[in-house]
């Protein structure tokens, strides 16, 4: 699994703080840039992010690339409708003298398992490789493609958004390659915007636990692990 932040609005601090000042201040645009340092940006976001202001983090936008990931996680990933998606098209890439997989570790870790898993696999490859072959369109030979299938995809989503992506989907409760996809990408925001980002990550992180009866039992340590982050 490869993930990049590709992109991001220029000074994504300054743009949210920016936004926020203006509700609450009667000068011009112009005067608010001009007032705002940087221990100003720091110190506002933090008041605004403990109040709960979270509208302003939608000025704040954020592309990233990720490459290697399996079709069942950008399954999951496209359920999250405030952002754009473009993903690799199997009509027309052709995965004729190429098929990569994910494999789930829990598959892995048995190579009994692994090596049907394989065989099943490679016996789909031969298949998609003998109808594309045959004159069969590469949009009708994916039908076959299991949701193994390595893909691509480019994401952008603002940042309140983000915050609730993270919500989700860094949840110990959520399918183990999103979660670790959404881990990068946490990893990657903080560095541009540590300090709208200080406190994302999952839903015990700053409260009680939002699973209720199915909660993994592991705040605690879900918590001192996202403060080291």
């Amino acid at each position: 699994m490869l993930v990049k932040l590709i992109q991001y609005t220029p000074n994504p601090e300054h743009a949210v703080a920016l936004a926020a000042r203006l509700c609450y201040s009667p000068v011009t645009i112009e005067a608010l840039q001009e007032k705002l340092s940087g221990n100003d940006i720091k110190g506002f976001l933090e008041k605004i992010m403990s109040l709960g202001h979270q509208s302003v983090l939608e000025h704040a936008s954020f592309t990233f690339g990720i490459e290697g990931v399996s079709r069942v996680t950008t399954h999951q990933l496209v359920r999250h409708r405030l952002a754009s998606f473009s993903q690799q098209s199997q009509r027309y890439v052709s995965h004729k003298d190429q098929f990569a997989a994910v494999v789930p570790p829990s598959i892995a870790e048995r190579p009994a398992v692994s090596a049907r898993f394989a065989e099943y696999l490679q016996s789909i490859q031969r298949f998609y490789a003998d109808m594309v072959e045959a004159g069969i369109p590469a949009e009708d030979a994916r039908y076959i493609l299991p949701n193994a299938t390595e893909t691509k995809i480019m994401v952008t989503m603002n940042a309140r958004e983000l915050f609730h992506f993270f919500r989700l989907r860094c949840c110990e409760r959520a399918q183990w390659e999103i979660r670790a996809m959404s881990l990068e990408m946490l990893k990657l925001v903080k560095v541009v915007a540590p300090t709208i980002f200080s406190n994302a990550g999952p839903g015990c992180l700053n409260g009680p636990c939002p699973e209720g009866r199915m909660t993994c039992g592991k705040a605690d340590a879900i918590r001192e692990f996202y403060k080291g982050l």
